[in-house]
């Protein structure tokens, strides 16, 4: 199972190497690993855990595809998907998962809201929350007032940035 992103159809990182460290990624790729990783995962756009990788890591990314050993944290901002060959120990955070039968889930699962605040979109964007604060306030960033607080809701946020009006 493939996800397919024109953003990254040109940036495709394979490792499969033994690593240990941070990796971080501010723009969209496509990374696979098949090897050992020990640390912090970072990513946008696809991140795959090959079936003979083994991982030890917190990870954050968009959409995730794990059909190696994980054992660690995972949140996945989009789609979370365990392929039949998976072993993973660890408590996940994703709007949407697939479970494939056979794929081992030791841990807990909490399912991310489709609506987020502003400091959830403030680390999304990468930018000041009192920067989005006053893009809210002034109706560039599309946002509902519930009290005193804002409510983004996920799919309108990357819409509007898929659009370009972040600039």
């Amino acid at each position: 199972m493939a996800f397919k992103d024109k953003k990254t159809d040109d940036k495709i990182l394979d490792v499969d190497a033994s690593m240990q460290g941070t990796l971080s990624f501010k723009d969209p790729v496509n990374l696979r690993i098949n090897g050992h990783f020990d640390g912090t995962l970072e990513t946008k756009g696809n991140l795959t855990i090959g079936e003979a990788a083994s991982v030890t890591a917190h990870i954050v990314g968009e959409n995730i595809i794990i059909a190696g050993k994980v054992k660690g944290d995972v949140t996945a901002m989009t789609r979370l998907v365990f392929l039949p060959t998976a072993v993973f120990h660890g408590d996940i955070k994703t709007p949407k998962l697939n479970i494939v039968e056979g794929a081992v889930f030791q841990g807990k699962c909490n399912m991310i809201q489709d609506l987020l605040d502003a400091d959830e979109v403030s680390r999304f964007l990468e930018i000041d929350k009192n920067s989005l604060l006053d893009w809210a306030n002034s109706g560039k960033i599309p946002a509902v007032k519930e009290g005193n607080s804002w409510r983004f809701e996920r799919n309108k946020i990357e819409e509007w940035v898929a659009s370009g009006k972040i600039r």
